[in-house]
């Protein structure tokens, strides 16, 4: 009966009871989630360090403001409305263009301003936020994802979640849209999970539901051995957030946009385990060599210059 706890154990394998325990209730002091649950206030404090987001068209904070919708999106033809404290890519509206009367969605059906009114009160009453609380709509710049994605993402914009630790980037990979998913790059909805070399940015094997996978379901392409476009910016990127934040465990999700390069998306002190999955590697050692050696890494080029020799597929056992 124990057995494959024990196996996954010895594997390194970093359970959830675990990671409660000895790393988001160790590192992560409370008072500091509102920071990265908040996803204005994630924006916010990241603009101001220098760090680049989509750009922010206008936030709704309260249902009278919704009135002033129109003028943050009728001069736009691309846009996309996401609730501030949502969760798992729930309550996110991607307009890709208009016609003359209406807005496009990007898989393809119009909707009207009003449809996008009702939506934005949707996410306002709380119907998407952790919790069900009264939320914020958000307003901004839809990410073009880079061409090197085009082939092995369905509809929507891939991104890459790096777990961070004591400021050091520890496990990486990047989330594959899917017809199943929605076009949203969330696993749990079924995007595809492909793990990243920490050393290279190559993409590794990847996990679809329950599945170990090759080939992306809806495209047929090969999802690994891919390179990822600025490999060492995201990393530097990712262990910046741990200043940021002050938090010690936490996910950062960047996307990639063909003309702007990194940005990160969000923040998270609560990151899914199934990242080892897709590496077909455990946490756990990762986390401790970290803790045995925080002491001597001083700065963010020291920490992903740790990440790049310590992580790479290259040095695994």
């Amino acid at each position: 009966m124990f057995r494959p706890t024990k196996r996954l154990q010895k594997a390194g394998v970093l359970g959830l009871n675990r990671r409660n325990a000895e790393y988001t209730l160790r590192h992560n002091a409370r008072s500091l989630y509102p920071l990265v649950d908040d996803k204005l206030r994630t924006k916010k404090l990241a603009r101001e360090a220098g760090m680049a987001v989509p750009e922010l068209y206008g936030a709704i904070e309260a249902p009278y403001q919704v009135r002033l919708l129109p003028s943050s999106i009728r001069s736009r033809d691309e846009f996309v409305v996401k609730p501030s404290g949502g969760s798992e890519g729930l309550g996110i509206l991607v307009i890709s263009g208009r016609t003359k009367y209406r807005y496009r969605r990007a898989d393809g059906v119009l909707v009207t301003e009003e449809d996008v009114k009702h939506h934005v009160l949707n996410i306002l009453s709380g119907m998407y936020s952790l919790a069900g609380q009264p939320d914020k709509a958000l307003i901004e710049y839809r990410v073009k994802f880079d061409p090197v994605f085009k082939a092995i993402s369905y509809l929507g914009v891939p991104d890459v979640r790096i777990i961070v630790f004591l400021g050091v980037p520890v496990m990486a990979m990047v989330r594959l849209p899917t017809r199943l998913s929605g076009g949203r790059a969330n696993l749990h909805q079924g995007a595809i999970g492909a793990g990243i070399d920490m050393a290279t940015g190559t993409t590794l094997t990847a996990v679809w539901r329950t599945e170990v996978v090759t080939d992306h379901p809806d495209t047929g392409n090969r999802v690994s051995d891919v390179a990822i476009p600025h490999w060492p910016d995201l990393l530097k990127l990712a262990a910046r957030c741990f200043e940021l934040t002050g938090l010690g465990y936490l996910g950062v999700d960047i996307v990639l946009d063909r003309e702007k390069g990194p940005m990160i998306l969000e923040l998270n002190a609560r990151p899914g385990l199934a990242i080892q999955i897709a590496n077909r590697s455990g946490l756990e050692p990762r986390l401790q060599d970290v803790e045995q050696h925080s002491g001597d890494l001083k700065t963010v080029e020291d920490r992903v210059g740790f990440a790049q020799n310590r992580f790479g597929a290259s040095t695994r056992s």
